[in-house]
């Protein structure tokens, strides 16, 4: 399985730290906030990543980054040159993954669940990461049955069928850059990551982990600032 690093979109719920630097290159207590999903992908034995950001971070992302070396995996870089979705990032990933498996995370989610055994357990079709959270609107939801299986996933709904947001890890086969290549933009001009995972759905295909501990979409000051405080109590227990 090939990890693909997303880091793309303007930050502009982070203005004015993002003016001149990628979100998640911003500090979290004691590291820049990639550092959290990368741990993610190699806590999961996944080494070989592709990092892709704008035209305007690459720079910043590499030189931080580096090969690799220091965090024990492989670094390649794609530039997105117009923001248009999760899932038109990661069709950017097709030729890096060679025909594998792929799992996709965001720059800026930080997952305090261990993540490994369900990415390191994939075999086919799709995995998606759930959590309930107030403000289901905001995001993805899925509507999942009494056996936990997932029953209908929308993109922001503005009535949500449940709590349950789809986070920011996607784990795919190979069939997802095909499927990518067929979208169409949605209402909001974007390639919809939840239209992906839909098609998994439809056939039969999507599985889904609920999450019992934290996880933190760090793209406002609020969330940001309680990533940092999270992170820096959990350092702090004997």
């Amino acid at each position: 399985m090939k990890g693909v690093l997303i880091c793309g979109g303007s930050g502009t719920r982070l203005r004015p730290l993002t003016e001149i630097t990628n979100k998640s290159l911003l500090p979290v207590y004691d590291r820049p906030l990639i550092e959290y999903p990368l741990g993610t992908l190699t806590r999961a034995g996944i080494t070989d990543i592709v990092v892709i950001s704008g035209n305007e971070h690459i720079d910043q992302m590499a030189s931080y980054l580096g090969s690799g070396e220091r965090f024990g995996c492989k670094f390649t870089y794609r530039v997105q040159d117009k923001p248009q979705g999760i899932a038109q990032a990661l069709g950017m990933a097709e030729e890096f993954a060679e025909g594998h498996s792929v799992c996709a995370i965001l720059g800026d989610n930080i997952y305090f669940d261990d993540l490994a055994p369900a990415i390191r357990s994939f075999k086919s079709g799709g995995h998606v990461f759930l959590k309930e959270v107030p403000d289901a609107e905001r995001f993805g939801v899925a509507e999942v049955d009494a056996k936990g299986r997932v029953i209908s996933i929308e993109e922001k709904p503005k009535k949500p069928k449940s709590k349950f947001a789809v986070t920011g890890c996607y784990v795919y086969d190979k069939n997802c850059f095909e499927i990518i290549r067929n979208l169409k933009p949605s209402a909001r001009g974007e390639f919809e990551i939840t239209d992906v995972s839909r098609w998994y759905l439809e056939k039969g295909e999507l599985a889904a982990s609920v999450l019992k501990d934290e996880w933190i979409d760090a793209g406002t000051f609020e969330s940001l600032f309680k990533a940092a405080q999270m992170v820096r109590a959990r350092q702090a227990k004997p």
